[in-house]
């Protein structure tokens, strides 16, 4: 069974300008994160615009990033959707595909009681094989609700394939306790600038959306971190903080595809009723990653290049 650990990106999804899903672009995007070392790939997440796409397009991007990824990676796909039965769908489709895993967001936008959110991750995660890994996903500043730790010792009373929960809101001490649940619980945090503290306090690693545009600091973060050198992984987190800072710590998908085009790849456009970013907001952005590029070494970040093919990174 394989899980999630060190970086995992949150994969941007690139969208023409009808709101198809640009399937050739998704290639290599993921390409592009293959070759810089990000340890795992998670599509259809919030970076990826997910309540946006059909579920038709969802099972698209599914499908193109395992079989593009073929074995590289680990790659888990998020299935949350408002309807419960369209979850259980889309969960299905990823173990069907071949995914190693799935990441089932909570609720969201109507209010749920504690009752409630159990009785919803049950019907999922009992809709799949038992040995089909997944992860619980709290957002509560998006979602407008909270997954307690109660409700996850009874999630994981009730269904064994339940092996983490991906947490995306900056608290180190919910995140703390979520450790303390069991120690076969594993915990991702999704606050990129808390990578390096999330992995002290004994996380398997981070769901970063700017390591969609920049892996290269996050994989240094880790690779440093892993061999004992403290003092280069928070060199590494504070570069990586800057980009972070630069990108709106994922407030904008905007700004993510504005540097991936910047970075050599064809991102596409935002998904209605999102929309990209102005002739001069994309300008002044590009100017300040460029300033931000002069601080990383020389010879890291390597852009984007095709080959004869079209497929190079």
């Amino acid at each position: 069974m394989k899980k999630l650990y060190g970086v995992t990106t949150a994969m941007v999804t690139p969208f023409d300008e009808s709101g198809k899903v640009m399937v050739g672009a998704l290639r290599e995007m993921t390409e592009f994160l293959l070759a810089r070392g990000v340890h795992c790939l998670y599509p259809c997440g919030t970076t990826g615009e997910m309540f946006l796409m059909s579920s038709e397009e969802r099972m698209r991007v599914a499908e193109t990033v395992v079989r593009q990824t073929a074995g590289r990676a680990t790659v888990y796909v998020h299935v949350g959707a408002m309807d419960p039965e369209e979850t259980v769908r889309l969960a299905r489709h990823a173990c069907d595909c071949g995914a190693d895993g799935i990441g089932v967001v909570t609720p969201i936008f109507f209010g749920t009681n504690p009752e409630a959110m159990f009785r919803y991750y049950v019907r999922v995660l009992q809709a799949i094989p038992r040995d089909f890994p997944a992860y619980l996903y709290n957002i509560p500043q998006c979602a407008a609700n909270d997954l307690t730790c109660d409700v996850v010792r009874r999630i994981l009373d009730a269904c064994p394939n339940v092996v983490g929960i991906k947490y995306s809101l900056a608290d180190m001490v919910r995140t703390y306790e979520y450790l303390e649940i069991d120690e076969r619980f594993e915990v991702v945090q999704g606050a990129d600038r808390l990578f390096l503290p999330a992995l002290a306090m004994g996380c398997a690693g981070t769901v970063s959306g700017v390591s969609a545009v920049y892996p290269e600091p996050f994989v240094k973060v880790y690779e440093s971190w892993r061999r004992g050198d403290i003092a280069a992984a928070q060199k590494w987190q504070r570069l990586a903080n800057r980009f972070v800072e630069a990108l709106g710590a994922g407030a904008n998908m905007a700004l993510f595809k504005c540097g991936l085009k910047r970075r050599g790849l064809e991102t596409g456009h935002m998904h209605a009723p999102q929309i990209d970013l102005s002739d001069a907001e994309a300008v002044a952005l590009c100017e300040r990653l460029a300033t931000l590029e002069t601080s990383m070494p020389e010879g890291l970040l390597v852009p984007y290049v095709r080959d004869a093919e079209g497929v190079s990174c």
